[in-house]
């Protein structure tokens, strides 16, 4: 069976099922989507960008990431061209999950000073994971939190306040949320963006804003949130419960924007409708651009027909990606980025390009080529053929 065969429709791949059985599927061309001309008006759109690792460094499980920068800032320069914004360092670049301090400080300082060259917009995640000590004091992470802001900001990027994994051991009541974010946002020389990650990206922030109902939780954001007293723009939601989004949002205080990180839910939390909707801080983008672009500049003409034909296909596609353990979508991200020739290998750092079987990355190839993610549809066929071929499958 030849994998790269074309054929009247497309090209011709194998898959491999968990039974290990194989057969075969078409990869369609990719739509002929058009670049905007002008900026998206209708939605923000952020991509949450993966780092690409150099293909010969030790980013093995503990060693420190080893950064392939020109590969890595030509993606970001991708997402710019489709007109999306990059929102960087964040749990999608693998903070907490390999990518160390000196690496993070590095990614936010080139990522920030290409986006200035390139005319892109830029956001960087602030945490507290420089600490080593796993268990520290609230004083100690109000103190992270603020070296990390002002670095960030200092690089010239937007901030995140990510969700602290440091914060979420020591804290004891919703007030002590309230506590550490209202000192860490006075620091703040221009509105930030919150960021709340649920366990199932990240089980060890399990219970953040200082319970595990997500509608108790949710009043501790909004008393942070007007608090804060117009220093938070938004708030990046990933808990995977589109009914609690909107719950949220419907809540927020005139100005301050919802950014869906709802990755199994996109489609229909962007579209709702005019009065009520969420923009997008989506690790999904980063493998979507192009679709995500033409989606957004459908709504731009007030076209939501045309929205839902562009983007409703790529929901399963990200579902795959994302699916248990969600934390190892980061693999499925950038799986999708080699087959469509944005890097060398299909190389993660941390080592895991390891954390993804065979036939989950073989159901991500079905569901690229179904809804045209695929770039490249002969470029893809080839390298999974490879891989097929350097696992003993014969294709």
């Amino acid at each position: 069976m030849t994998a790269t065969t074309a054929t009247g429709t497309g090209t011709a791949v194998t898959l491999l099922g968990l039974d290990g059985v194989t057969s075969t599927a078409e990869l369609r061309d990719a739509p002929a989507f058009t670049r905007p001309a002008a900026p998206l008006r209708s939605r923000v759109a952020y991509a949450a960008a993966h780092v690409i690792p150099k293909p010969w460094a030790e980013n093995v499980p503990g060693a420190p990431a080893d950064i392939d920068w020109d590969a890595t800032l030509a993606f970001r320069r991708h997402v710019y061209s489709w007109g999306l914004g990059v929102a960087d360092a964040m749990d999608t670049a693998q903070r907490n999950m390999g990518l160390d301090a000196a690496a993070t400080r590095e990614l936010i300082a080139r990522s920030a000073a290409d986006a200035r060259d390139a005319g892109g917009s830029v956001v960087a995640g602030v945490n507290t994971d420089h600490v080593d000590d796993p268990a520290i004091p609230l004083d100690a992470v109000i103190d992270a939190y603020t070296e990390q802001l002002h670095f960030t900001e200092d690089a010239g990027a937007g901030v995140v306040l990510m969700a602290s994994r440091h914060l979420a051991r020591a804290a004891e009541s919703p007030a002590d949320y309230e506590r550490v974010y209202g000192r860490v946002l006075a620091e703040a020389s221009a509105p930030v963006v919150l960021h709340w990650l649920g366990p199932a990206f990240d089980p060890a922030l399990a219970g953040y804003f200082g319970s595990g109902d997500v509608a108790a939780a949710s009043e501790t954001v909004l008393r942070i949130i007007e608090a804060a007293d117009g220093r938070v723009s938004g708030i990046k939601m990933s808990l995977l419960d589109a009914d609690a989004e909107r719950s949220l949002r419907a809540r927020l205080p005139e100005g301050v924007r919802m950014f869906t990180g709802d990755d199994f839910n996109y489609v229909e939390l962007i579209e709702d409708d005019g009065s009520a909707h969420s923009d997008a801080l989506l690790g999904a983008f980063a493998a979507l651009a192009p679709a995500a672009s033409a989606a957004i500049q459908a709504l731009d003409r007030d076209d939501a027909e045309q929205y839902r034909s562009i983007l409703e296909p790529t929901q399963e596609l990200s579902r795959q990606v994302f699916a248990a353990p969600t934390f190892h979508y980061k693999t499925g991200v950038a799986f999708l980025s080699w087959l469509n020739g944005h890097q060398q290998s299909f190389s993660v750092v941390g080592g895991l390009h390891s954390a993804r079987s065979l036939p989950h990355l073989s159901e991500i190839v079905r569901l690229a080529g179904d809804c045209g993610a695929l770039e490249r549809p002969g470029l893809a066929a080839e390298r999974w053929t490879s891989l097929l071929r350097l696992n003993g499958i014969d294709a």
